[in-house]
């Protein structure tokens, strides 16, 4: 199997040991302790897993700034976003060398995580600015990445940790959300050693399906791993369950028995195009995936990248960066010439008007009013569960 990124083995952070796990919840609650925003928490979740391998905490300043400039840690560790502990006011912990990380995202606030302090620095405005257009590649405050990252906080708080519990994806997520460590002995259990990785934030459509078929095939890989983000999103996005219904039934019906595995991680968006494809390769090679499909517009949002900058970033890798290697797509549709679908690219003889193509607007209209789209743009069975989503929401905003 495919070796973890910059480690000979995985290194998740989460306390599995129980009386260990009950000695040091206890002391958390004598420690001083600083409540997480929800980007800080999700980092520990990705941390105690085992995606974010072999990183041991939260980065300082010193690193933060060469990962976003080098892609590189101080030490030399490839590594494409910096992994941060932000908080906007510090004063509950200042001197403290061990502190108590609180949930923000689960009701009562519940400690998440011990973090032995290795520093608390200040971030110059310049240096935001810095991170923030080395990242997301803009300042625009309107991008949903840019605007969260910069209302996180100024102070940098950094350090080792211990992690707890991983918030609320266990428990709301039962059937879906698993560690990098149960994703790779899954994939081992099933005798997989080349595995294809498909990362989504949303339901997936028919184009959506043959691309994971055809990375499969034209791969000769064991298996598929959908992999879904469960954390937050932008407004607008569909919710996690909904997409994990979908998802779901797709596989069951349509694919054949242990050839998909369907999963999901405890993160949020950062809607970071290229950067974040790159990130999503360090972590699925953690989960033990040897390949990662990148489509076009690859954690995009807008129109702040370029339709394959998320695959031409990986072109400008150092050689020793990733083992994991990706299956590079094109947009996907039905082809009324071929009667199935096709990458695009492929298709040079065609017109736009030879393909399905249905805009997000448009989808999301037809199935408000009840209009399942066209079964060459989506399984009958996954637009059932859209259109009951749509209408509730619909029933809901009229009321």
């Amino acid at each position: 199997m495919i070796k973890p990124h910059g480690a000979d083995a995985l290194k998740p952070l989460l306390v599995t040991d129980a009386n260990e796990r009950a000695r040091l919840v206890a002391e958390a609650e004598k420690l001083p302790s600083l409540t997480l925003n929800s980007a800080a928490a999700a980092n520990a979740v990705m941390l105690g897993g085992g995606y974010f391998t072999p990183l041991a905490g939260y980065m300082n300043v010193a690193d933060a700034m060469s990962v976003a400039t080098a892609m590189r840690t101080v030490d030399g560790l490839f590594w494409p976003v910096p992994v941060l502990n932000l908080a906007q006011n510090v004063d509950a912990i200042r001197g403290a060398k061990r502190i108590a990380l609180r949930d923000p995202n689960v009701e009562g606030l519940p400690v998440i995580a011990i973090m032995d302090v290795d520093a608390i620095e200040e971030f110059t405005a310049e240096q935001i600015e810095t991170i923030t257009r080395e990242v997301y590649g803009t300042l625009d405050p309107k991008h949903p990445g840019v605007a969260v990252f910069q209302g996180l906080g100024k102070y940098c708080v950094s350090g080792p940790i211990r992690v707890l519990n991983l918030s609320y994806f266990e428990t709301d997520f039962p059937e879906t959300f698993r560690t990098a460590v149960e994703i790779r002995e899954e994939i081992g259990a099933r005798g997989w050693e080349k595995v294809v990785a498909f990362q989504t934030r949303n339901p997936m459509h028919l184009a959506h399906e043959e691309l994971c078929r055809m990375a499969q095939e034209r791969l000769g890989a064991d298996g598929i791993v959908v992999h879904m983000l469960l954390g937050q999103l932008k407004a607008g996005d569909i919710p996690a369950d909904v997409r994990d219904a979908c998802i779901r039934k797709m596989v069951d019906v349509y694919f054949p028995e242990n050839t998909v595995m369907v999963n999901g991680y405890g993160f949020d968006m950062l809607y970071a195009g290229p950067r974040e494809a790159v990130l999503h390769a360090v972590f699925r090679q953690n989960m033990g995936a040897t390949h990662l499909i990148v489509g076009r517009d690859h954690a995009g949002v807008g129109s702040y990248y370029g339709p394959f900058d998320a695959q031409t970033i990986f072109d400008t890798l150092p050689a020793d960066a990733l083992d994991i290697e990706i299956f590079a797509a094109d947009h996907t549709a039905w082809s009324k010439k071929l009667g199935k679908v096709v990458m695009m690219r492929e298709a040079p003889d065609h017109a736009p008007e030879d393909f399905v193509m249905l805009s997000g607007t448009r989808v999301r209209e037809m199935l408000e009013q009840g209009i399942a789209p066209p079964v060459e743009f989506s399984r009958p069975e996954v637009a059932e569960i859209l259109m009951e989503y749509y209408q509730a929401e619909k029933k809901k905003s009229a009321a």
